[in-house]
């Protein structure tokens, strides 16, 4: 698929991070872009950058997702494009002790199934909804009619301590990505999800910049964070090169984590 004005494409998770890289660069071929985000103020502003539009919306609710597909398509038109970024971070124990108390506990399960819903579910319902949409759509000359791309993370292969919800919820989109492909494929529509490392998001912008120099130096090569722009890059290729499908991606300077 050719990045171009007449396609429109949906980020969800777009107004931060690797998302809103991913927005910008495809706005930077001219696509029209549908900013899918919590974050009202930064999103408004993303938008206005990229001559695009912002919808406000919560990825696990039905309602507001059937919402902003609506807006972004009564502003664009329907989306051969989506990119699913949105999710959140989670550090907790399967069960231990308290660090202050002593005393035991295991991680509660309304937290863990709020991570599986953000992360997991709320990608699925963006995918299962976008879809239906470039279903409808007309065949293009190459016999496509929209390109998925998902964010999972390398948590989805080798999770830290504390990151079993995370990388329980980044593993089912790794999980869903093949099944998902081949559920589509008699519809023109491809399905890939990337698996970033470590990269310099505002999340470890939070961090000082010596630890941020730390975790640098512990990817193999480059010995640095990865940037936003290179997932988008990636995301780029993942939609215009038509022979990837049903595949999921590390990239992350071949770094493998520690336990810790």
């Amino acid at each position: 698929m050719k990045l171009d004005p007449t396609i429109s494409a949906v980020v969800t998770g777009g107004a931060s991070g690797l998302g809103e890289a991913t927005a910008r660069h495809l706005a930077s071929f001219g696509v029209r872009v549908a900013i899918f985000d919590l974050d009202e103020k930064l999103g408004l502003t993303l938008a206005k950058d990229i001559n695009g539009v912002f919808c406000r919306v919560d990825v696990t609710s039905d309602k507001e997702v059937d919402a902003a597909f609506f807006k972004a398509r009564q502003a664009h038109g329907q989306e051969r494009i989506l990119v699913n970024c949105a999710g959140i971070a989670s550090a907790q124990k399967t069960a231990g002790r308290d660090r202050k108390t002593g005393e035991l506990k295991h991680f509660p399960l309304s937290a863990f199934n709020n991570v599986l819903q953000i992360n997991l579910v709320g990608t699925f319902r963006c995918i299962a909804k976008s879809a239906m949409g470039m279903i409808s759509l007309e065949t293009l000359s190459n016999g496509e009619k929209g390109a998925i791309v998902n964010t999972a993370s390398v948590a989805a292969q080798d999770g830290q301590v504390g990151q079993v919800a995370y990388s329980a919820s980044k593993a089912g989109i790794v999980g869903m990505t093949l099944p998902i492909a081949r559920d589509l494929m008699n519809e023109g529509i491809r399905v890939n999800t990337i698996l970033p490392g470590i990269f310099e998001t505002p999340m470890l912008m939070t961090v000082s910049e010596e630890f941020r120099d730390s975790l640098g130096k512990s990817v193999p090569f480059p010995k640095r964070l990865g940037q936003p722009s290179e997932y988008a890059e990636l995301a780029a290729m993942m939609i215009t090169n038509g022979y990837i499908n049903g595949e999921s991606v590390r990239l992350d300077g071949a770094i493998r984590m520690a336990p810790r």
